[in-house]
């Protein structure tokens, strides 16, 4: 039976927004599409069901562009994009965690990140 995956804290930069995601840090990706590439940040998708939005929901502003389809949501504050949600391949709501935002994650190794090509997708 496999291990249970760890739960972890994260944030915005000012604290407003908080959260817990459930997730092993397995399968952490980034993109270099116009987006991506200026936020600099590491993705690790989440089932919605494994993340708690714990405050903040008030403290959020929505951008979307291209398709229009993921919810990027930035604390209204400090403008940190600590998360985004959207759908996976088989339809099912999923929530995108920006690792860097975790306040108990491990050291990220740059090796286990896979690269999504987004400039080219």
């Amino acid at each position: 039976m496999p291990a249970a995956s760890p739960t972890y804290h994260g944030q915005c930069h000012c604290g407003a927004v908080r959260f817990t995601a459930t997730t092993n840090l397995g399968s952490m990706g980034d993109c270099n599409c116009s987006r991506c590439r200026r936020l600099g940040w590491v993705m690790q998708s989440v089932p919605a069901s494994d993340f708690v939005l714990e405050r903040g929901a008030d403290q959020l502003t929505l951008y979307q562009f291209n398709t229009g389809t993921i919810a990027h949501q930035f604390c209204k504050t400090c403008g940190i994009e600590s998360f985004a949600r959207g759908t996976d391949g088989k339809g099912q709501q999923v929530v995108m965690i920006n690792v860097h935002c975790l306040d108990d994650a491990p050291a990220l190794d740059e090796g286990s990140v896979t690269h999504w090509d987004g400039a080219n997708w």
